[in-house]
């Protein structure tokens, strides 16, 4: 028997999943960790504990309830948060906390010296878009500005998939696809390092190589396969973010095929045969060849459930500490006695700032028509009605830019929440589908590393794993509704953003 591994480091929880040579899931297992939040603006990861620590507990873990032996695994798979920064020496030990994605806003005046030295035009010219809190060149530049010890020390800045494969194999490499996207101006086309760019701000070798997300980079060293359980010698492919990976394990590999991911934020991808010009969203190429990404991202979807959680349902979430039941469900119930615009309550759920479409790390989170009749249900489904807007934002984009959307998959934790669904598919107007496979960016990994490693020929024959196990639809009533509703949602942040 041949098996594949795939592990997902994501911003709450950690994932790994074991697979066969058909594709079928033989072991899963997934494992919580916290994001810290040191001041405002700022998130945070130990990259050492959290990163590392959790492959090597899923490693193990997965090898154990598997029984599988550590030679039948033949290809390892990781992905992890995109757009992260943590600096490491010769050795790969983290020299400071790693600077999390783009919900970290930390790095504002570099991105201003960065278009202060390059030139807003020049950037628009050469990528299409301006520069936002998901640019991780900045949280490098932070580094040296700010901590200028630590980057004296630094040896490579990091990405957390680059982080995880050097740990694993001693090799520091980027796949192509998070290069061009998150690390403008560091990197050519051809994936190729824009070393007299870079020498402008940072020492060029502080910058790992490229490679496709599914080229074999190296192998499991001995120190490595004693930490997790692997045997040495094992192939190691480049990886890519969660995001990408997400996507894979949704199918979406042909064009018109769009992914919503609902974990902690919100990530969309949709493929096309060309980029868009058009700054509110991103561009980049994809992980299969010769097909064209535009990205889309919220800072806030979970991250709100969960706040809502803590702060306005407490005894459900002390009641499912005692086993009385899982507290989101119970929020949910809750939620859909509530009808359909939260009589007249509107919430924008900016609670960290915002990524896409409005671009506004200081944006702010609002409850807009309060009466004394409203109550934290009304507040909750406001909020997860506010959540599908800003979706519906992105999609927008899309369709204003003649992007065609064959297919609209939803992924991620989120798909559990079948009120949130519902008014997905109600807010959007569009019949949305949830994988057979929800295991999410692990499973992904799995695919890729399948590949890398000749299992599979190519994405187009990995297209025959996927399945649909159900669907959304909307309802047109609401639907007209709610289109109302997302003019007075957009209206609201415009007439506040400067407040």
């Amino acid at each position: 028997m041949r098996y594949y591994m795939g592990v997902d480091i994501g911003s709450s929880s950690s994932k790994g999943v074991l697979a066969d040579q058909e594709g079928r899931i033989r072991a899963e297992i997934s494992f919580p960790h916290d994001m810290e939040n040191p001041r405002p603006g700022c998130y945070e990861h130990d990259a050492e504990g959290i990163w590392w620590g959790d492959f090597c507990r899923i490693s193990r873990s997965l090898l154990r309830m598997s029984k599988a032996a550590p030679e039948e695994v033949k290809g390892v798979g990781v992905s992890a948060l995109g757009a992260d920064c943590v600096p490491v020496d010769e050795n790969c030990t983290p020299l400071r906390k790693a600077i999390l994605y783009g919900i970290d806003a930390r790095a504002e005046e570099e991105l201003r010296e960065m278009e202060e030295r390059i030139g807003k035009e020049k950037i628009r010219e050469m990528r299409g878009n301006p520069l936002c809190s998901e640019d991780v060149f900045a949280k490098s530049l932070w580094i040296k500005n700010r901590e200028p010890e630590i980057y004296e020390k630094t040896y490579k800045f990091c990405t957390a998939s680059t982080y995880l494969t050097a740990k694993l194999t001693d090799v520091f490499v980027l796949d192509n696809y998070l290069a061009q996207l998150c690390y403008f101006p560091a990197y050519h086309a051809d994936g190729t390092l824009a070393k007299e760019m870079v020498s402008r701000f940072i020492d060029p070798s502080m910058m790992a190589g490229t490679a496709s997300c599914t080229d074999v980079v190296g192998k499991v060293t001995r120190r490595a396969a004693g930490q997790t359980g692997l045997m040495e010698g094992t192939c190691v492919i480049t990886g890519t973010d969660d995001a990408g990976a997400e996507a894979i394990s949704a199918g979406i590999v042909g064009l018109g095929d769009t992914m919503v991911m609902l974990g902690s934020s919100m990530y969309m991808i949709s493929l096309s045969d060309h980029p868009i010009d058009d700054p509110r969203l991103w561009n980049s190429v994809y992980l299969v060849p010769g097909v064209h990404s535009i990205q889309g991202a919220t800072n806030n979807m979970g991250t709100v459930t969960k706040w809502m959680k803590e702060r306005l349902f407490p005894e459900l979430e002390e009641k499912e500490r005692e086993g009385g039941g899982n507290a989101y469900e119970a929020m949910m119930r809750l939620g859909e006695s509530v009808p359909a615009g939260a009589d007249g309550l509107m919430a924008l759920p900016y609670f960290s700032g915002e990524r896409t479409p409005i671009n506004d790390p200081d944006a702010c989170g609002a409850l807009f028509g309060l009466r004394l009749h409203h109550d934290r249900r009304h507040i909750y489904r406001a909020f997860l009605e506010g959540i599908a807007y800003s979706i519906a934002q992105n999609i927008q984009v899309l369709e204003e830019n003649r992007v065609e959307i064959r297919r609209l998959t939803v992924t991620g934790g989120g798909t559990k929440n079948r009120l949130l669904l519902q008014i997905l598919a109600d807010v959007l107007g569009r019949e949305i589908f949830v994988p057979e496979v929800t295991v999410g960016a692990s499973y992904g990994d799995v695919v890729l590393a399948m590949i890398g490693c000749g299992e599979i020929s190519s994405f187009e024959e990995a297209g025959k794993l996927f399945r649909y196990a159900s669907s959304c639809k909307p309802d047109e009533a609401r639907h007209l509704f709610y289109r109302k509703g997302l003019r007075r949602f957009t209206e609201l942040y415009e007439r506040t953003k400067n407040i």
